[in-house]
């Protein structure tokens, strides 16, 4: 039986809306199937697609599922953020002062903090230099050479991330991907910034350039601060070449890296399922 859920649509990391990283939220989802949900990611083509579920761990205020076009993800950054902001617009009030997310890989801290929300990175699952049969993948597919590249690493804290760290920035906006090459490989690029501290551009493992990823400035994060690449806070700009003005912010507090940005509402009301 068919029946309405809430729903929205956000704009994640840009302080005007239709310049960041969009995403579905569908509330009220317990009643969903995988199947419909998939469904659903699939029919909106968006990079995310986001279902607001009761929480399975009780410490958490709410659970949230995650879908791309073609896949559920464990953890991904814009969704973090995206899905909190909606939920809270809808009514959501959290236990305590930070908001306990709970999704795939556990329960995700986000705070609020100068207008924008923050979420704390996750550990990374995977970490340390790209093997190299990796990094000559990665190379051939972004028609770079080894001496276009300062440093690279596994960045992975769930969607399987790996980051190259550029030396020049003008080499990271030329960049035209080949995605046959990449062969699924999520490769993301940093170089320093012409208007912010970092550039970042993601490459997915479904053959686009996402506007903004918080998952991946996540784990370049931990990466670039750990080995000294980067100071405990900073701006990355991403989505540039796709004309978009994505802005995520950076805070190291204590042990922990904190990614955070804006959130729009763009579009509310009910989808029917």
């Amino acid at each position: 039986m068919k029946r309405p859920f809430p729903f929205s649509q956000v704009d994640v990391f840009c302080e005007t809306p239709t310049l960041g990283n969009p995403l579905a939220v569908v509330h009220e989802a317990a009643d969903l199937s995988d199947e419909k949900m998939a469904q659903l990611a699939h029919w909106t083509n968006l990079s995310e697609t986001s279902f607001l579920l009761p929480p399975k761990n009780p410490a958490a205020d709410y659970r949230v599922r995650i879908y791309t076009p073609v896949q559920e993800l464990p953890f991904a950054g814009h969704p973090t953020l995206g899905s909190c902001h909606a939920w809270l617009t809808n009514g959501g009030a959290p236990a305590n002062d930070d908001i306990l997310q709970e999704c795939g890989i556990g329960v995700i801290r986000i705070r609020q903090a100068q207008n924008r929300l923050y979420f704390q990175a996750p550990p990374l699952k995977r970490s340390g230099p790209l093997p190299a049969d990796i990094l000559t993948k990665a190379l051939a597919g972004l028609s770079l050479t080894p001496s276009d590249v300062q440093a690279a690493a596994w960045v992975d804290n769930g969607p399987g991330w790996a980051a190259l760290l550029l030396k020049s920035h003008a080499k990271l906006m030329q960049i035209t991907p080949d995605y046959a090459t990449l062969d699924g490989l999520r490769i993301g690029g940093v170089a320093t910034g012409s208007d912010t501290d970092f550039e970042v551009r993601g490459f997915s493992a479904g053959g686009f350039e996402d506007p903004v990823t918080g998952s991946l400035n996540a784990g370049i994060a931990q990466w670039l601060i750990a080995d000294d690449h980067a100071p405990d806070t900073y701006v990355a700009a991403q989505g540039t070449v796709l004309g978009r003005k994505g802005r995520v912010h950076i805070q190291k507090d204590g042990a922990d890296i904190w990614v955070g940005g804006a959130v729009q509402t763009c579009v509310t009301g009910t989808i029917t399922l």
